[in-house]
Formats: C-alpha cells, sequence, structure tokens
C-alpha cells in the first residue's frame, strides 16, 4: 500500500496538536516501501519521500542521482516554493501558507512530507486537479529580495501526474 495519501497528509497537517496525528505520521514514515536500495535494505517511506524531494525541488544542488534531501537541501529550497503564483502574498508562499514557520533538524522531514504528499493527496493536488494551480519554485525568500529580484527571477511548475506512476 503507498501510504503517500491523504490520511498522511492530514496527519501532518494536525501534527502539532493531535497525539494520534503524530503516532501515524511516523508509523506511515517509516513503513516500508517495498522496494530494495542498493545496499539490500528496504527503502521505508521517509526516504522515498526525501528522494523525491530531492529529484523535484533540489536540481540545483549537485546532488547525485537518487539522493535524498538533507536539512540542508530542505532548508534551503522551503522558501522558494508558491502556490499558483510567485509573490508576497502569504497564502501563496507555501510555508506560510500552511504555518509552517521554521525548518530546523527536527521538522525537515516532515515538510518534505508535507509537500510531497499534498502534490500527491492534499490540497494542492485538488487544486491542480480542479483549478490548475501547481506549485511553483521560485527565489529564495519573496519578503528579502528586492522589487528588481522578484520581477527577474525565474520559476517553474511542479506538476505530478493525476493517474498512475509509482513515485
Amino acid at each position: 500500500m503507498d501510504r503517500i495519501d491523504r490520511k498522511l497528509f492530514d496527519s501532518i497537517c494536525s501534527f502539532e496538536e493531535d497525539e494520534a496525528a503524530r503516532e501515524y505520521y511516523y508509523e506511515s514514515m517509516y513503513s516500508k516501501t517495498g522496494k530494495l536500495k542498493k545496499d539490500g535494505n528496504e527503502e521505508i517511506l521517509k526516504e522515498k519521500i526525501l528522494r523525491i524531494y530531492a529529484a523535484l525541488f533540489c536540481d540545483d544542488m549537485d546532488l547525485p542521482l537518487g539522493a535524498l534531501a538533507g536539512f540542508d537541501e530542505v532548508d534551503a529550497t522551503a522558501d522558494r516554493l508558491y502556490i499558483g503564483s510567485v509573490g508576497l502574498d502569504p497564502e501563496h508562499w507555501y510555508r506560510m501558507h500552511h504555518h509552517f514557520p521554521v525548518i530546523d533538524e527536527d521538522n525537515f522531514e516532515r515538510f518534505a512530507a508535507l509537500v510531497i504528499t499534498d502534490l500527491k493527496a492534499g490540497e494542492l493536488h485538488e487544486l491542480l486537479v480542479n483549478e490548475g494551480k501547481t506549485l511553483v519554485i521560485g527565489e529564495a525568500d519573496p519578503l528579502s529580495m528586492t522589487s528588481e529580484q522578484r520581477k527577474n527571477q525565474e520559476t517553474r511548475s511542479v506538476k505530478v501526474a493525476v493517474k498512475g506512476g509509482d513515485d
């Protein structure tokens, strides 16, 4: 069973205030995916999510193909993610939209899981299907950028397949 689903997304959104959500999150993240790694051990969901995150959002960070995103990579990319468009509106700045004030060693995996589950089964997936809105990768923290930097930034949208696919 693929645990990158709506229930995992909801557990991440309720993580801070709900003990059952935390338990489900940890149970899911340490569940086996059925895929063998090069070392012969079975991959866990946390590794799969960090691998997908690295492939989608860390392509400019010189990670080897198939590498997992770590704290540094998630921290460096978290403030570049927007919903639908790039701008100062906190409802479109992904991390602020989800009330995720800090990325640190204790929660970077949860943030990566939030992004990936949202793309596959959460509200962002529903926006993609119903309204055509996507997750946009922009430059770092728009609040620290000049208007000229915001105007000239390069962006790209990330879409996930609505049907099929392992990741």
